[in-house]
């Protein structure tokens, strides 16, 4: 995310290990700064699919 030339947006990522996800935004500045979601599972009793999904096409919208 650091080596993302673009230093006038911010930088968006993901992070999964295939059933919890955390979703990553760096701002860069002099010192950059990350934001960290809320971790969302696919193994407890409430499946959270559909919210990764929601944040995937609120995120691809706001990138197009």
């Amino acid at each position: 995310m650091l080596a993302n030339p673009s230093e006038d947006k911010p930088t968006f990522g993901l992070v999964t290990n295939g059933s919890n996800f955390i979703f990553l935004k760096l701002i860069k500045q002099n010192i950059p700064k990350y934001a960290l979601s809320d971790e969302f599972t696919l193994l407890k009793r409430k499946n959270e699919l559909y919210q990764v999904l929601s944040v995937l096409k609120n995120l691809s919208q706001i990138l197009s």
